[in-house]
């Protein structure tokens, strides 16, 4: 733990001495990786087991063909899994047993349970261990609707039914429920480091969007993209998807939802005048971010954003407020959903809502609260119930006329937050006025201007 505090009053000094946090180096991000997983076997395992009324949680996968979830449970240290793994939990009652079928430890969690010696078949083993504690319900990761869940192979799973005695084999049920809770379930000391997670995205993004990378009328979308994917390795720091950049303008152009998600061009030139966005995640000490951002252009003559598209911003921000005060544990994504379109459609809105979990994935487990091209609600995902301690990337657009440019625009707008059980909060506050291209003193010329925190 001394190790702990050390890594992160360094992390905290260099804040102090750049706008743009720095990252960990690769050797304390394992320590504070793995310092997490322990505490996280200690306190959300136990809770989630006992929610779902599994008392044996079993996880196989081989080599470079992982489970999403056993994944998140290996040590730093361990980029991959090792030949055949094994990992089972088990509630006793009191505590946990984390047992690793294996010759030697998996890392300072699960404990060695294998002597090959005295049974050379692994999977005769696993299948002792199993009889040796006779759990009521053994859950493997296995799940309709989601893929996340859905980890145990083919092959795992009919080895595993073939190794287990009759009876065992009866009490094999879908770890669905737990696998879904582990990976959605924040900890406190997770949302400690998230909230400069995401700072470290804000920070790029609007980077980004200004004059150290836009020259108007020489850029292209194209340019400012690769320079996020630039930036982004220069930090030391990964991308889960390759960013989007597009703008909106006063022309004929349609910007409807199939432009929007799968047709928009790869390279125009920036303008003034344009409405240009962006969409962009990282991944950082494990934790995933998904941010869209907007910014504007100026004119020759002009100091800010028009009125009007500044209007249309303040209409993203109130369906992204009409969607947050939805949350409420218990209620499923398509729910909310509903209830956040009938409310928006009533206040005279035009709303697409496609947000997502977040977390270990950028498109993390638990509910999905619409599709770009679902908005009438998403079988299974959608289902899924909201939980307490769980992010979410407030994803949506809201469509707006513009007499001024005789056309429909979208506000697209994204950032990330955390629901406690009670309340929705944004985990590095969210952008409320445009970026302007060049910034403007008194306008967005820092940039914390013009961001809830």
């Amino acid at each position: 733990m001394k190790k702990l505090c050390i890594f992160f009053l360094l992390f905290s000094s260099l804040q102090l001495s750049a706008q743009m946090p720095r990252a960990l180096s690769l050797q304390a991000q394992g320590a504070v990786r793995d310092q997490w997983l322990m505490e996280r076997m200690e306190t959300v395992t136990p809770e989630l087991m006992r929610r779902a009324g599994i008392d044996m949680w079993i996880l196989i996968s081989r080599e470079y063909n992982e489970d999403p979830v056993l994944k998140t449970m290996l040590p730093s240290s361990w980029l991959s899994a090792r030949r055949t793994t094994m990992l089972a939990i088990y509630d006793t009652g009191d505590s946990l047993e984390t047992l690793a079928c294996a010759r030697y430890d998996v890392g300072e969690v699960f404990k060695k349970a294998w002597d090959k010696d005295k049974e050379p078949d692994q999977w005769k083993r696993l299948a002792e261990m199993v009889q040796e504690r006779d759990p009521k319900k053994i859950a493997v990761n296995r799940s309709e609707h989601f893929g996340l869940a859905d980890g145990l192979s083919s092959y795992h799973y009919d080895k595993l039914m073939e190794s287990l005695p009759g009876k065992y084999r009866e009490r094999v049920v879908s770890a669905e429920p737990l696998a879904i809770g582990w990976l959605e379930t924040r900890t406190e000391s997770e949302m400690v480091v998230y909230q400069q997670v995401c700072r470290i995205a804000h920070e790029i993004i609007a980077e980004g969007l200004s004059e150290q990378v836009i020259q108007p009328g020489v850029t292209s979308t194209d340019d400012v993209v690769w320079y996020y994917r630039e930036r982004i390795r220069e930090l030391g720091l990964e991308a889960w998807f390759h960013p989007t950049v597009d703008v909106q303008r006063h022309d004929s152009e349609d910007f409807g939802h199939l432009r929007a998600f799968s047709k928009r061009p790869d390279k125009q030139i920036i303008q003034p005048g344009d409405l240009v966005h962006v969409d962009f995640g990282i991944t950082y000490l494990g934790l995933n971010t998904d941010t869209q951002e907007n910014a504007y252009i100026l004119r020759p003559s002009e100091t800010d954003a028009p009125p009007y598209l500044k209007a249309a911003f303040r209409k993203g921000l109130r369906l992204m407020d009409i969607l947050t005060n939805e949350f409420q544990t218990g209620r499923t994504g398509n729910d909310i959903l509903s209830s956040t379109l009938e409310k928006a459609i009533a206040e005279g809105l035009k709303p697409t809502i496609y947000t997502h979990p977040i977390g270990y994935h950028g498109h993390g487990a638990g509910p999905t609260i619409g599709l770009w091209d679902q908005q009438g609600g998403v079988p299974g995902k959608g289902d899924y119930p909201i939980y307490p301690h769980t992010a979410y990337s407030i994803e949506l657009n809201t469509a707006v006329f513009l007499p001024e440019w005789n056309k429909e625009i979208r506000m697209m707008m994204e950032e990330d937050a955390f629901f406690d059980g009670k309340q929705v909060r944004y985990i590095d506050g969210r952008q409320t006025e445009l970026f302007l291209v060049p910034r403007q003193k008194g306008g967005m010329g820092d940039v914390g201007d013009g961001v809830e925190r």
